[in-house]
């Protein structure tokens, strides 16, 4: 029976940890070559996109499919109170093609892509790293920062966005939750950035919001905004200075922080240092120097999908095998 999975279902099973060592785990196989994805299609819309997403792992503990249906619509909270971002998951055992479950992908998706923002830190920041630059203050500011806070011991956020009162909120809802770390909200995005060990760029931008000159030796940048054509964060002087490490080349160039560069001649693929998952497989090294600047360029791929909602799917059915009178679904 084709099990339906809803946000509630999972939000009650898929944890912070969870989610970047899940995420980890399958980068890892793609670098391994156990992983395989074609790149998302996408349908564009007058107000937005909707994006198809396949992927089939075939690793230790986890053989399964799956494909992701999402879609994105920058201005959904102004005109129908519904989120920028929707998404809804098939996963397909790859033994016999039977659907297994299909699963609310909302929320896997938001906390799957904070958890490649936590990998990239984890693998390519320095280790002492103590300050962040959160540019952008919307709902994927949160997971990155839950996520990178697993992998290293911040001891100051600052929150740079256009709406001061987003910002605001932000600092004050994550005071509460991390009461040892200072958050400072930033109007200019210079000072934010100026001295920061990371910096995580989470914004729909289409111009250019980081310049190079910003920018000091030995920080590591993650590029999580940009994930359709057109859409860039980094000025391209920037980037180009970086060690860039990308999730995956087809995807990268055509739609992420490497898109514009690459389509005006500026990037070409022998400038890119590695993909995330030949680093976690030990294929290439990470950071080799403190005074380097790394850059990872994050797209989202089907393979952060499919296997955070296996084993969202797996934690689930362990509880539905308790006693009866839980009831899951």
């Amino acid at each position: 029976m084709t099990l339906f999975i809803t946000a509630k279902d999972v939000q009650s099973v898929l944890t912070y940890p969870l989610s970047l060592k899940t995420v980890e785990a399958a980068f890892k196989a793609f670098g391994q070559g156990k992983a395989y994805q074609p790149p998302k299609s996408y349908l564009t819309f007058k107000y937005g996109d909707l994006r198809s997403m396949p992927a089939y792992i075939n690793a230790p503990g986890m053989n399964i499919a799956g494909i992701k249906s999402v879609t994105v619509h920058p201005d959904n909270h102004k005109k129908f109170d519904l989120p920028t971002v929707m998404a809804t998951i098939l996963l397909t055992d790859p033994r016999n093609g039977f659907n297994i479950a299909v699963l609310d992908g909302t929320h896997i998706t938001n906390i799957r892509t904070g958890a490649a923002g936590g990998v990239a830190t984890k693998y390519l920041s320095r280790k002492n790293s103590k300050v962040m630059a959160l540019i952008g203050a919307g709902a994927q500011a949160y997971t990155q920062l839950h996520h990178i806070m697993l992998t290293r011991k911040l001891k100051e956020v600052r929150v740079h966005a256009r709406s001061e009162a987003s910002m605001n909120k932000f600092c004050v809802e994550m005071s509460k939750e991390y009461p040892k770390v200072t958050f400072l909200p930033k109007p200019d995005g210079k000072k934010a950035c100026r001295g920061a060990d990371i910096i995580t760029a989470t914004t729909p931008a289409r111009k250019p919001i980081i310049k190079k000159s910003w920018i000091d030796p030995g920080t590591h940048i993650n590029g999580i905004g940009a994930d359709a054509a057109g859409k860039q964060e980094l000025e391209t002087a920037l980037t180009k200075s970086c060690k860039i490490v990308i999730d995956e080349w087809q995807q990268a160039s055509h739609s992420g922080e490497i898109n514009v560069p690459v389509s005006r001649g500026k990037l070409r693929k022998k400038d890119i240092h590695a993909e995330l998952g030949e680093i976690i497989a030990g294929e290439k090294k990470g950071r080799t120097s403190d005074n380097e600047i790394t850059l990872f360029d994050s797209t989202g791929l089907a393979i952060q999908d499919v296997s955070t909602a296996f084993v969202v799917y797996q934690a689930l059915m362990k509880k539905r095998k308790k006693p009866k009178h839980t009831k899951l679904f």
